[in-house]
């Protein structure tokens, strides 16, 4: 699964990252990005900017929100499959930015958990592959999201069952078509990123709690 991110880039940074898309003004690094909270995104609805949806994706016919609780990532081999997925599959998909994510890895011999901040080996920033929904239980519509899930890699084997999918830059502007897409066109995409392209070193259990979004979360211990 994926259940703590960061991107801690600044305004100019993000920008040079991602020049195809613009940043809100509002920009602020995040360094330990938990469920419920805001997330930079990139919709396929046509515009090419950068917005803040909420973490956990709450279907248009949920009766009630906290349901996004629960939703924060969907598996990739069964987003056709799952009500709860599979018209956001078809036609609401989003890039969900990041460079870097939080696993806790089991020692032996211990009994907590070592956290792990997880990269791109070039330090570069990346997008999850994302969908998105829009619940309107009055005028105020909520904007939702959620992280897909593959296997994964040889890297990420040995801390955990599931790592979100990353997309190469060259599937963005499949991955954004605003136009319905069949699951067979999409799902050949949803695969591991390369282990040799990433790595994965111990840092702060400051991480540990959601209220720290410091940068000290993301330094190597």
């Amino acid at each position: 699964m994926c259940g703590r991110f960061f991107i801690a880039l600044k305004y100019d940074d993000l920008k040079d990252a991602f020049p195809e898309f613009e940043p809100p003004r509002e920009w602020q690094p995040r360094y330990n990005i938990a469920p419920t909270q805001p997330v930079p995104v990139v919709a396929n609805d046509g515009q090419p900017s950068i917005s803040f949806f909420q973490w956990g994706l709450v279907p248009s016919w949920a009766k009630d929100p906290t349901i996004g609780n629960r939703m924060i990532n969907a598996r990739g081999e069964t987003l056709a499959e799952k009500p709860s997925f599979r018209a956001a599959y078809r036609r609401r998909r989003c890039l969900i930015l990041a460079d870097g994510f939080y696993e806790w890895r089991t020692e032996p011999g211990q009994r907590t958990k070592t956290p792990l901040a997880i990269r791109l080996r070039s330090g570069a920033a990346f997008a999850f592959a994302g969908l998105w929904e829009v619940w309107r239980p009055d005028d105020t519509p909520l904007l939702s999201c959620t992280i897909i899930t593959t296997a994964p890699n040889s890297l990420i084997a040995p801390i955990h069952d599931r790592m979100p999918v990353i997309l190469p830059r060259s599937a963005y502007a499949a991955w954004l078509d605003p136009a319905e897409r069949a699951p067979q066109d999409l799902q050949c995409l949803l695969s591991p990123y390369p282990a040799e392209e990433m790595v994965a070193y111990p840092v702060s259990t400051l991480v540990n709690s959601p209220a720290n979004d410091l940068p000290e979360c993301i330094v190597p211990a």
